[in-house]
């Protein structure tokens, strides 16, 4: 009996958290848009019957049918790639360093990854765009130097985008890194540097292939959240900035078109079970492996 509790504790969990909330998107996505509250018809009020025969396809059918959204996914796809490696660019040296740091210092790095979560991700994102901005802190340092004459425009840019998410994200990137190289047996590299490999060779032949399992789940971590991020693409991309986090917060409170944004949402949840389901392998295969 216990057994059975705490196993069906995480299927309730499962259930009522997200089973039942995607099930109700779902039929609001094969519903119509009307102008009453809720915006979408029909409902349960209007009878059984007449709720299936009502409920078709014709919302995701006219996601094919219009550009915006499709260039929409394509362009969440190619920033939350990007950022995605490039994330991992500064993440890993971070990480790097970290393993190989003295045994005392660690713990004093390691609250320093995990230091930004005890402010708001949203005060850290607008103090992004103090930052950036024309008459911001960066370039008023950079025109403070000399190294620019005139300033620079990165806020409402990509390049701003990617610098949020790689800013919000890196942690996520750094702490599974940092586990897989923590691990790392030392010896393995002294033998390696004994047999006459340089320091270089020895990284890529022993030390990145050994903490490829960190590596791709922290690809993983940082990849699925950044493809439907909202508020960074919002607050420091603008209007400039094509994401479909964007596109679907404005079908759902401008448009007030509930049901088309419920398709979107469905569409997108749907393109993140992939990388979920290889996140799932990848730690089912580092978990078979230690064992």
């Amino acid at each position: 009996m216990r057994r059975a509790i705490l196993i069906a504790v995480p299927y309730l969990w499962l259930l009522a958290l997200f089973l039942i909330p995607f099930f109700m998107v779902f039929k609001i996505s094969m519903s119509d848009a009307i102008l009453a509250i809720p915006p979408y018809g029909p409902t349960m009020k209007d009878g059984f019957r007449e709720l299936i025969s009502q409920l078709d396809f014709e919302n995701f059918v006219f996601l094919t049918t219009d550009d915006l959204y499709w260039k929409a996914y394509l362009s969440s796809l190619k920033i939350a790639f990007i950022a995605t490696v490039l994330t991992l660019m500064v993440g890993y040296p971070v990480a790097y360093a970290m393993a190989r740091a003295p045994e005392e210092w660690r713990p004093t790095l390691m609250m320093l990854v995990i230091l930004p979560f005890w402010t708001s991700f949203l005060i850290r994102v607008y103090a992004w765009i103090g930052i950036l901005s024309t008459n911001g802190f960066l370039n008023q340092f950079l025109m403070g130097i000399g190294v620019i004459s005139e300033p620079l425009t990165i806020l409402n840019t990509n390049t701003a985008v990617y610098i949020g998410i790689i800013y919000t994200y890196v942690p996520f990137m750094i702490l599974p890194i940092y586990a897989a190289l923590d691990r790392l047996d030392a010896s393995l590299i002294e033998a390696a540097e004994d047999l006459g490999c340089s320091r270089f060779k020895a990284f890529w032949l022993i030390t990145f292939p050994l903490s490829k399992n960190g590596v791709f789940a922290g690809c993983f971590l940082v990849f699925i959240p950044a493809l439907g991020e909202f508020v960074i693409p919002s607050l420091l991309g603008g209007s400039s900035t094509l994401m479909i986090g964007k596109v679907l917060f404005e079908e759902f409170s401008s448009n007030r078109d509930w049901p088309v944004a419920s398709a979107v949402a469905v569409v997108l949840l749907l393109i993140l079970i992939v990388p979920i389901v290889l996140f799932q392998m990848n730690q089912q295969r580092a978990q078979e492996a230690e064992q």
